[in-house]
């Protein structure tokens, strides 16, 4: 096997994989999974703000 195949092998493992990967991201089985990921940054910032505001109150 000479250089030129071997880099076609790869190339070709490297699309597959990508291609793998988003079928796999845009699997409807995923999606409530990503979905909650996404939005958990927002309830860790809303429980700071309550966090923040009843330390506020205590003062």
């Amino acid at each position: 096997m000479d250089y030129g195949t071997l880099r076609g092998v790869i190339a070709l493992l490297i699309l597959a994989l990508f291609i793998i990967i988003v079928i796999w991201s845009y699997n409807k089985k995923r999606k409530s999974t990503f979905d909650k990921a996404a939005n958990s940054i927002f309830e860790e910032d809303h429980k700071k703000e309550n966090n923040k505001q009843e330390t506020n109150n205590n003062v």
